[in-house]
């Protein structure tokens, strides 16, 4: 399962509080989910598989389902069902079920693209392409794609390229798993200027043992907590979901609270400031995340531009 883990049982440690706040601290994220839920408007688009409607633990969260007929809710136990939900669980569930739901006060968009017999998180280029126009088109402020792109032919490569280019245009910004296949490598999606590839790591900040890294990655990519989180089953019970696909998801909630907290600022902005705070990049390995010192950038940066204009 190279894009993100999904444990069938979660183990006594990973269900304790302690290993989940302190992944959570390791990029400094508890300020600044204490400082805001995340805005309403602040949409945040999913390509991932399907997601019930009805799900337990996404009932307060606001999900808005792109092409919902695309996949009919008879595979709720499906691997993309399975990883979808714990996707956006990481990002919108509800705390209250002990999960980090890290920007449950945004507005989730849901768009399927793996089948119900997939058993990994991967797509094709067209239908990847595809899949990100139409998520930028229905007004995505940031894009989360914890997947890999299947084999395919150079024009489908070429289309996904274009369809990148158009969301970066659109101000998107867009997070992706590096992948968890042990490769020194980049793809059409790790390799492109504007998206931010994400490394897992072990609780001490090093990358996870089967980590995708490589020159794109390391130049313009984040590690991110991918050990001791735990999210939603389709069931509702709570799981262990770990590996790049988590990681991911924290980087993307992380964004989507520094845009909610600075709606005037472009996406372009918001990005540089995130990866200038993780601090310098010297490898294939890009440096942790750090959600508080991106804030305090963005915040300097805000309070500079009010007095020269004002």
């Amino acid at each position: 399962m190279p894009f993100g883990r999904l444990d069938e049982a979660v183990c006594v440690k990973s269900t304790n509080v302690q290993p989940m706040e302190a992944a959570l601290s390791l990029v400094s994220l508890p300020p600044l989910m204490e400082r805001t839920r995340g805005a309403p408007s602040l949409r945040v688009g999913i390509i991932d598989g399907p997601m019930t409607s009805d799900h337990p633990g996404l009932e307060t969260a606001r999900v808005h389902d792109l092409n919902p007929a695309q996949f009919p809710p008879g595979s709720a136990q499906s691997f993309a069902a399975q990883h979808a939900t714990a996707t956006a669980a990481i990002l919108a569930g509800n705390r209250d079920r002990g999960i980090p739901s890290v920007c449950p006060g945004v507005t989730l968009l849901s768009r399927p693209i793996f089948t119900p017999r997939s058993a990994r998180a991967s797509a094709g280029p067209a239908e990847l392409a595809e899949a990100i126009v139409e998520v930028t088109q229905a007004g995505a402020h940031v894009l989360n794609m914890s997947l890999s792109v299947a084999p395919g032919p150079r024009t489908g490569l070429l289309a996904v390229e274009r369809a990148l280019d158009h969301a970066a245009g659109r101000g998107v910004v867009m997070v992706a798993a590096s992948g968890d296949g042990r490769s020194v490598n980049s793809t059409v999606i790790t390799g492109h200027p504007a998206v931010i590839p994400v490394v897992a790591c072990d609780p001490r900040g090093r990358p996870a043992q089967g980590a995708n890294l490589g020159r794109s990655v390391g130049r313009r990519g984040l590690t991110a907590s991918g050990d001791g989180l735990v999210s939603l089953s389709v069931d509702g019970a709570r799981r262990g979901f770990g590996g790049s696909s988590a990681a991911t998801a924290v980087v993307t909630g992380a964004i989507a609270l520094l845009r909610s907290l600075f709606p005037g600022a472009p996406g372009e902005v918001v990005r540089h400031a995130v990866l200038r705070s993780a601090g310098p990049r010297t490898s294939v390995v890009p440096p942790l995340l750090d959600a508080w010192r991106a804030y305090e950038m963005l915040h300097a940066t805000t309070c500079r531009r009010e007095a020269q204009s004002g």
